[in-house]
């Protein structure tokens, strides 16, 4: 099973983490530096939970922004 919203199809982005080093020009420095680029995920908050889906119960992942939102309906 994807970890993907069941409700509105939210699922992992990719990204990156940046590394920097120096002392910036505003503190007297010669600026801040990239020193590193790594490839990373983002992962949405996905909550494992019972719910109806075609008016029969479910259990599905499902973002909480959905939840808060009330757009499932809980068992």
């Amino acid at each position: 099973m994807l970890k993907i919203c069941a409700i509105c199809g939210k699922s992992a982005v990719a990204g990156r983490a940046i590394v920097h080093k120096g002392l910036s020009k505003k503190k007297g420095g010669t600026g801040k530096k990239v020193v590193r680029v790594t490839g990373r995920v983002f992962l949405p908050n996905l909550q494992k939970i019972h719910i109806l889906i075609n008016n029969r119960p479910k259990q599905a992942y499902v973002c909480t922004k959905c939840i808060k939102k009330g757009r499932i309906k809980k068992l």
